[in-house]
């Protein structure tokens, strides 16, 4: 009779660190929660905006995790959708101020509850056409067909003067929420990070589903997986288009908190630190792309303090950090790809 002590002790060890990390996350959430009401008792309540700010590109960082640490696709044009999702925001207020429809059909709005699946649809569609074209490529070609697209949507809103051009579109008033008033800093947070808890929760779901078990082959071997028969290209461009909502939403997220919407936003230095964010943080984990925009923010605003050469500081740390810790943040917390 074979003895079945050790599969069933390793079930048990299994359930067991799975408690453990939901236990885990049930505290770090609840002490994010908290951090607007001990950042005003300690005096800090700029805290809340740094924190915000953080939840806002944990989403876009995430977003692209899932293209980049699950499907290993090396897209640097993601701030496009990025941009585009707080342009979608920033674009609809306008013409709401206005009082006039967008191209005469589709009129502006102020409620978050438009504007949100409005910026997501965009980024969406934006993310199909560009994806259809770029997974044609691999490799460097895809790296710089990525850019290019992403070039070319950043320099299309600096011409467009009627939004602002190079100089950003104002967004006088944050969208309205019922029951929410988005004026309070502390209201804001908490909505970007009850999104970010959702959105987490959608991508991990996304990733242990058989997609993302197929994602993970592609990643692995797209030879092998074309060859049992498996449509690797609809798989890339499905996620490719899941990715590029994400980051719409975290864009608009931004342009509520900034109420400002710029180019910026879409310049290829904004793709370059959400890639780092996932790398830094730790590739296709869960939690690696939070980690990862946390400490990026966070090290930009203490060395920002210091110096105002703070930039010749930070490079080293993040060089040391990719040296030192080859899965990220997350292996220096015990944590690798598949946990966490």
């Amino acid at each position: 009779m074979a003895d079945t002590s050790l599969p069933e002790a390793m079930a048990d060890a299994a359930r067991t660190r799975g408690w453990r990390d939901r236990a885990i996350l049930l505290v770090m959430f609840a002490a994010a929660a908290a951090l607007p009401l001990i950042a005003d008792a300690a005096g800090f309540p700029a805290t809340t905006g740094i924190a915000t700010q953080i939840a806002c590109l944990a989403i876009a960082a995430a977003s692209l995790n899932l293209i980049l640490g699950h499907g290993g696709m090396v897209s640097f044009g993601h701030a496009a959708y990025f941009g585009l999702g707080g342009y979608a925001v920033g674009i609809l207020w306008e013409h709401f101020r206005l009082g006039e429809p967008i191209f005469g059909l589709i009129p502006g709005s102020n409620q978050l509850l438009v504007t949100l699946p409005a910026a997501m649809l965009v980024a969406g569609l934006a993310a199909l056409v560009i994806g259809a074209l770029s997974l044609r490529t691999s490799g460097i070609s895809f790296i710089m067909i990525t850019l290019a697209f992403a070039q070319m949507v950043f320099f299309l809103f600096v011409g467009l003067k009627q939004y602002g051009g190079d100089d950003g579109l104002v967004v006088r008033r944050r969208n309205l929420v019922p029951g929410l008033d988005l004026r309070e800093p502390a209201q804001m947070y908490w909505l970007c990070l009850g999104l970010l808890a959702l959105w987490l929760w959608v991508l991990h779901r996304i990733v242990r589903s058989r997609f993302g078990r197929v994602l993970e082959g592609i990643r692995q071997s797209e030879r092998r997986m074309a060859a049992i028969g498996i449509a690797t290209y609809r798989y890339k461009l499905v996620a490719f288009v899941i990715s590029g909502v994400g980051c719409g939403l975290a864009g608009a997220l931004m342009v509520n908190y900034l109420r400002f919407a710029s180019p910026e936003m879409m310049s290829w230095q904004r793709s370059g630190e959400l890639m780092l964010m996932v790398i830094l943080g730790g590739l296709g984990t869960t939690l690696g792309p939070v980690l990862g925009a946390g400490a990026l923010v966070g090290l930009e605003y203490t060395l920002g303090g210091i110096t105002e050469h703070w930039q010749f500081i930070l490079g080293p740390i993040l060089v040391l950090i990719v040296l030192f810790a080859r899965g990220g943040l997350m292996s220096l917390l015990g944590y690798g790809r598949g946990r966490g």
